[in-house]
């Protein structure tokens, strides 16, 4: 045993990588699991992309992104359910158990957020029977409020959980990623309030300065202010068991070999998320 057995890449760690590179990496760096992006997914096609993860051996530990349902206009909501059912049957397709759903801003223009979030909450009760008659749980992921505007309207782990527990757990959960919750003071009662709606646990570090585009500000594990390690008990007492993905939106990451960003990577992930050094 490695230590590693639970480690996920979520592609845009290596976002440089076409979906093949990415595999041919995991395998290449003794990784069981990878967290697939439907950009690069499209690329090649489910039916390539499911035999090349199977030819690896790989997990996929999620699918990114569905999503953005806060449109108010008919004819967006309509396109964004039909984009999010697409979603739905790639990640059964790939074997991927979770469609991660970045829900969405506000709409050019709005400043309408309780109608926004109105939106989205529709948008979900409208996808959850399709998920699970595919055998695909939906995981919002709730975002730091620095995103609200552009990005995601769900702002804290319970505001996501007042939503997912309106479903049964196996069609809608949440995703605990500890760049977008680490600050919220009620994140420990709400870890162990999620229990089994934990579909999918992220970790990347929050670095300062933020970047200039904010969606790029996040780090690797150990170069800026968050506790792995405490988030990482409070998953697994939760009874969180599966894979745990690396996911980093940084174009110094970027732009670095992704060999060298993996092996990084492992290395801080045993030191400072399951050792807690």
């Amino acid at each position: 045993m490695t230590g590693l057995e639970r480690l996920s890449l979520n592609q845009k760690t290596t976002n440089t990588l076409t979906l093949p590179e990415a595999i041919e990496l995991c395998v290449r760096q003794g990784l069981g699991s990878i967290g697939v992006w439907r950009e690069p997914l499209a690329e090649i096609g489910v039916d390539r992309a499911r035999r090349l993860l199977e030819g690896a051996g790989l997990r996929v530990s999620s699918l990114c992104r569905g999503g953005f349902l806060t449109s108010d206009d008919p004819e967006e909501r309509r396109r964004a359910l039909d984009d999010n059912l697409s979603a739905i049957r790639d990640a059964a397709a790939i074997g991927a158990p979770t469609l991660v759903m970045v829900v969405g801003g506000l709409p050019a223009g709005s400043k309408d957020l309780d109608g926004a979030r109105d939106r989205m909450a529709e948008g979900i009760a409208a996808l959850a029977p399709a998920a699970a008659d595919h055998g695909v749980t939906l995981g919002l992921e709730p975002m730091h409020p620095i995103f609200a505007a552009d990005r995601g309207v769900l702002s804290t782990l319970g505001q996501a959980l007042e939503l997912a527990e309106q479903f049964p757990a196996d069609r809608v959960g949440v995703v605990v990623d500890s760049y977008h919750v680490w600050w919220d003071p009620e994140l420990a009662r709400q870890v162990n309030r999620a229990g089994e709606r934990i579909v999918s646990f992220q970790v990347c570090d929050w670095v300062l300065p933020l970047a200039a585009d904010t969606l790029l500000s996040r780090g690797m594990m150990g170069d800026g202010h968050i506790d792995f390690a405490a988030q990482w008990r409070l998953v697994e007492q939760a009874g969180y068991r599966g894979d745990i993905e690396v996911e980093i939106f940084n174009a110094d990451v970027w732009a670095s070999d992704p060999d060298e960003v993996v092996a990084t990577m492992k290395r801080r992930y045993l030191d400072l998320v399951v050792s807690g050094r």
